[in-house]
């Protein structure tokens, strides 16, 4: 199973970085290359323990649905998603969030397995994994930005 740990130091207060992770309107506009958006569950606003969102969006040319839950939450400390429908075989997502400095540190734990098994497993070797950790390393340079700029109040009220 492929696991994409990355950190991101964002100068802003954690809380703010944590409800802008959790944010279905910041998502949409940090994806914006894929066209991803909520289509089904929570469409908007702060997604919540045990509630579900269903994304539409094209990755590698293909359009696809994935719905994911959240199921562990500890505000501002980390949530967790879980796909639970979608183009994988497994995904789960941590998201972890510390004071550091003046500042958060933000930490994903992105562990997946792809569909098919031998060709999920060489697909997981050959471009997965790299497309996966490019996608979420541009996400989260948009989120620091947002966060660290006054674009937040926009999606924060």
């Amino acid at each position: 199973m492929p696991t994409i740990q990355l950190e991101t130091n964002i100068a802003a207060p954690v809380e703010r970085v944590f409800d802008l992770a959790r944010s279905i309107d910041a998502h949409t506009s940090t994806t914006e290359g894929t066209g991803e958006r909520a289509v089904e569950g929570r469409t908007s606003g702060l997604v919540e323990a045990g509630e579900t969102v269903t994304w539409e969006a094209r990755h590698l040319g293909v359009r696809q649905r994935l719905t994911s839950k959240i199921t562990a939450m500890e505000r501002p400390d980390f949530f967790v998603d879980e796909m639970v429908q979608g183009a994988f075989a497994t995904m789960h997502h941590r998201h972890e969030f510390g004071e550091a400095g003046e500042g958060t540190l933000m930490r994903d734990v992105f562990e997946f397995t792809a569909p098919l098994g031998p060709l999920g497993w060489l697909a997981e070797k050959m471009f997965l994994t790299a497309y996966m950790e490019k996608f979420l390393l541009q996400r989260n340079a948009a989120l620091k930005s947002m966060a660290e700029s006054d674009q937040w109040r926009e999606l924060l009220n």
